[in-house]
Formats: structure tokens, C-alpha cells, sequence
């Protein structure tokens, strides 16, 4: 099941890099994650400060 992005994200960008198949954008103020693209890897979820990744 792919990752999701909740309210909580504040557009650092810090996920978007760490992403391994480039599966993280930017969409409206936020960045979104592409669940047919998202490998569940979780790298994203883990350099998140704000805690904003969680599997979904």
C-alpha cells in the first residue's frame, strides 16, 4: 500500500529527494505522493519533520 501525504505537510521538499522512484510532486501547496508510482519503501516517511508521511 502506497504512502500518503497528510494536512500536516508544510512543502519542505525534504521527501521529495529521498524518494528512490521519483514517485514524490509538488500539487497544490503540498507535496503528493503517486500511489501507482510509490514502492512502499519508506524512505520519505523517514526524513519527514513533521511526521506528514504515513502509510496508507
Amino acid at each position: 500500500m502506497a504512502y500518503k501525504v497528510t494536512d500536516a505537510c508544510t512543502n519542505c521538499g525534504a521527501c521529495e529527494s529521498e524518494c528512490p522512484v521519483s514517485a514524490i510532486s509538488e500539487k497544490d501547496n503540498a507535496r503528493w505522493i503517486d500511489p501507482d508510482t510509490c514502492i512502499d519503501c519508506g524512505a520519505c516517511a523517514s526524513v519527514c519533520p513533521v511526521e506528514a508521511i504515513i502509510a496508507g
